[in-house]
């Protein structure tokens, strides 16, 4: 825990183990795959207890709330309470992971009825 409240968003998502080293956290958020309070975030800005923040990584967002400020890199059993995922952001991420498992399997490009049937699957849902 930092003594001063005041830690990098880069440190942060590095800490708290979404990112696996500072520098593609950095590069996640130059990306904009990560919004403070519904702006897009710099690496260089200040994250506080309460803060909002909707994180991408791959096929997932995640939106999680800051509960603790750390700026060292400890265990995941600690990394995990430095943030809450909102309940909203469970459900949609639960509800998109059945949408993509349950989408035809494929080896290589789609012939056409394979393309036909993921249409026809996008337009239903």
């Amino acid at each position: 825990m930092t003594a001063d409240n005041s830690v990098r968003l880069d440190k942060w998502l590095w800490a708290a183990r979404f990112f696996k080293t500072r520098s593609i956290a950095k590069e996640a958020i130059d990306g904009g795959k990560v919004h403070c309070d519904g702006v897009k975030g710099k690496a260089s800005r200040v994250v506080t207890k309460g803060m909002s923040l909707k994180i991408r990584q791959g096929f997932h967002e995640k939106t999680v709330i800051v509960e603790g400020l750390s700026d060292k890199r400890g265990p995941a059993k600690i990394a995990q309470t430095l943030y809450e995922e909102t309940a909203d952001s469970i459900k949609q991420r639960e509800a998109l992971a059945v949408q993509r498992q349950s989408m035809p399997k494929t080896e290589g490009k789609p012939d056409k009825r394979q393309r036909r049937q993921i249409h026809r699957f996008k337009r239903d849902n």
